[in-house]
């Protein structure tokens, strides 16, 4: 099986599919706001890059979500519950972490089953 790499450079991808699995690390463009701006942020786009690789945020299969401030979780966590369609949680951890760019609150990464191979297209975040 071939493994399909998406925005590769030299140090990472912003997408890589194999086996039907679609795997992502999201990140905030938009800085100077607070959490829970980055955090609608981070999570439009990974519902866009699902969608453009023929998956769906109910088909998340486990998500690791960095914050910068662990005492924040549960402002994140009212945004995250709105957001997941009921009945379909991933595996989930949510811990706190020194992020490469400190202006970041958050990072996440996670997998996803993809489930519409030909939808799967070039698709840049």
């Amino acid at each position: 099986m071939a493994i399909t790499r998406i925005g590769t450079t030299a140090r990472w991808s912003d997408v890589v599919i194999f086996n039907n699995v679609l795997y992502m690390v999201e990140v905030p463009s938009i800085l100077e706001v607070g959490l829970r701006d980055q955090t609608k942020e981070v999570l439009l786009n990974i519902a866009k890059v699902l969608s453009a690789h023929g998956s769906d945020k109910k088909n998340i299969l486990n998500v690791t979500i960095y914050l910068k401030d662990i005492d924040q979780i549960d402002e994140f966590n009212q945004i995250w519950d709105k957001w997941l369609p009921l009945g379909s949680a991933p595996v989930r951890a949510c811990v706190e972490a020194k992020l490469a760019n400190p202006e970041y609150l958050l990072e996440i990464q996670l997998s996803a089953a993809v489930l519409h191979t030909d939808l799967t297209v070039n698709f840049m975040t």
